[in-house]
């Protein structure tokens, strides 16, 4: 038995730097370049101890140089973050560049078959040069492999995207087929064709920040979720996603439970006595009401609404600046995780375009993927106007969201804050679409549009017939009648379409009652192999 351990004991004496990944020269480049390698950010994003390695002796079967090269340039394993298992893959930019090829690519796929198995989320942390160009179509055939899975287990166990370094080429489109993607200021960048290329073919030059980094990904492409500031920030985002999320399709969301703090105890000693879930009792006391303009055309931050709704401190927001038209996002209420979906009137008055439409309908598929009831605050006069919109398909962008709210199962909750115009009000999870309880405030307008183009549009030929100097008034006379008859939400309860006029005040409780009736809901689709979504 001795001899065994003396064996091993020389054995990773002798090894030891081909474990450790490309060496201290590299190591160190990496940190340079302002980076963490692949163990370092194991350690930072795992519980302490908790990683267990697997195919750490993995070589390339195309290796070409007499160095051992263990690894093969992807750390892969298992862990815990609070508590809770993950699978991991996390590549090493210090061997070989990270690039991929056939070894490589047969250890994620491996882990990841492992993650479905288990039934836990796997998580990528993404630095690599792109496929091995000496392993040619053995490197492709690894990409091909990891998609296959990639999209075999969407809505199987949550898929986490961490870019830290390049992705570029076919490597971008596993991350694309996963539910978030994680960025990093300055160091992450995603790319089909690199700057090189671009400027080869197009004449035009641009950096890769320019070309794929953070910032676009993050306002102008929408492929990034969340993008942080470093990665110490970022696998914090990343810990405070995954306690919103459950393991598998199958387990329930974490519940956390949640404590009330007294008013008596000042603010800042209540976090620290009741630990860091506590409620503040006056977080629910803001008169929601006064929050929102009386006027209708005057803009507010929905936000405001949304933090007031939610258990304190709770919103954690996905896609900020992308289509931030529309917000999306998770949260608890009574330490229950809950999808929010709001329009923003701050942002294009809150109307409904192109980017608001993928990205409402990409998080409203993945809440019903993990069973994560859906809150949507309405407060929409339309579709964005215009040739663009049209010309760019707003038609069959639009019919995404129609089509996610739709098909969705899981709890789905609508409140109409203010007002739901036309088609707008029918897409923003309306009763026939399959809503389970629709709400709305006093002062919410639903029709099919307001009063000043209704009244154009029924009263033109009468009011370009008036004098001139009446014209005005009887516009808001015909205005205010219309408002009467059909702005409110009376009409629409009358029919069943809305379920109860609530004081705003109460919002809360009505959805804490709503989440709660609907807790054991059970709903199936007709039987089908699958439907066509308009992509």
């Amino acid at each position: 038995m001795n001899s065994i351990h003396e064996h091993l004991k020389i054995w990773n004496v002798k090894n030891q730097a081909a474990l450790d990944g490309g060496g201290k020269s590299r190591q160190e480049k990496q940190r340079e370049a302002g980076k963490k390698t692949a163990r370092e950010r194991l350690d930072l994003l795992l519980d302490t101890d908790s990683f267990e390695e697997i195919d750490r002796l993995a070589i390339s079967q195309f290796l070409g140089t007499q160095d051992t090269e263990y690894t093969d340039g992807v750390v892969t394993g298992f862990g815990t973050i609070n508590g809770r298992k993950v699978a991991l893959y996390a590549q090493d930019f210090t061997m070989r560049g990270g690039s991929l090829g056939a070894r490589h690519a047969e250890k994620i796929c491996k882990i990841m078959d492992l993650a479905a198995k288990v039934g836990c989320p796997i998580i990528g942390l993404i630095d690599s040069g792109g496929a091995r160009i000496d392993e040619g179509i053995h490197a492709l055939s690894g990409y091909s492999k990891i998609f296959m899975r990639n999209s075999r287990y969407s809505g199987v166990i949550p898929q986490i995207s961490v870019i830290l370094g390049p992705c570029a080429g076919g490597a971008v489109y596993s991350p694309a087929l996963t539910d978030f993607i994680f960025m990093t200021e300055h160091i992450s960048q995603m790319f089909i064709t690199g700057p090189q290329v671009i400027e080869q073919v197009l004449h035009e030059k641009v950096t890769k920040e320019e070309l794929g980094g953070s910032g676009v990904h993050g306002t102008k492409s929408g492929v990034a979720h969340v993008i942080s500031t470093s990665e110490e920030a970022c696998f914090i985002s990343v810990k405070q996603l995954l306690s919103y999320l459950p393991g598998n399709y199958c387990e329930a969301t974490p519940v956390i439970e949640v404590k009330r703090s007294s008013p008596s105890i000042p603010q800042g000693e209540r976090q620290t006595l009741l630990g860091a879930h506590a409620e503040p009792v006056e977080a629910y006391e803001r008169d929601l009401q006064a929050l929102i303009p009386a006027n209708s055309s005057q803009s507010y931050d929905i936000k405001n609404i949304i933090n007031t709704l939610v258990d304190h401190a709770s919103f954690f927001e996905l896609q900020p600046t992308f289509a931030a038209n529309i917000i999306t996002g998770l949260a608890r209420i009574e330490g229950s995780v809950i999808g929010i979906v709001a329009n923003q009137p701050l942002v294009k008055a809150g109307t409904i375009d192109i980017d608001a439409s993928c990205k409402a309908a990409r998080f409203i598929r993945m809440c019903d993927s993990f069973g994560i009831p859906i809150i949507s605050l309405v407060d929409v006069p339309g579709y964005l106007p215009g040739v663009d919109q049209e010309h760019h398909g707003i038609i069959r962008h639009g019919a995404k969201l129609l089509y996610a709210y739709a098909t969705a199962t899981v709890t789905k909750i609508t409140v109409i804050l203010r007002k739901a115009f036309g088609g707008a009000y029918i897409v923003m999870g309306s009763k026939e679409l399959g809503t389970d309880f629709n709400f709305a405030w006093p002062q919410a307008q639903i029709a099919v549009l307001g009063a000043k183009a209704a009244v154009t549009i029924l009263h033109g030929k009468k009011l370009a017939q008036a004098e001139p100097d009446n014209r005005h008034e009887l516009q808001k006379a015909l205005e205010s009648e219309y408002e009467t008859e059909f702005l409110n939400p009376f009409v629409a309860a009358e029919h069943g379409y809305i379920d109860s006029i609530i004081e705003p005040n109460k919002t809360r409780e009505h959805i804490v009652k709503a989440l709660s009736i609907c807790s054991d809901k059970v709903e199936v689709l007709p039987k089908k192999k699958h439907g066509n979504m308009p992509l």
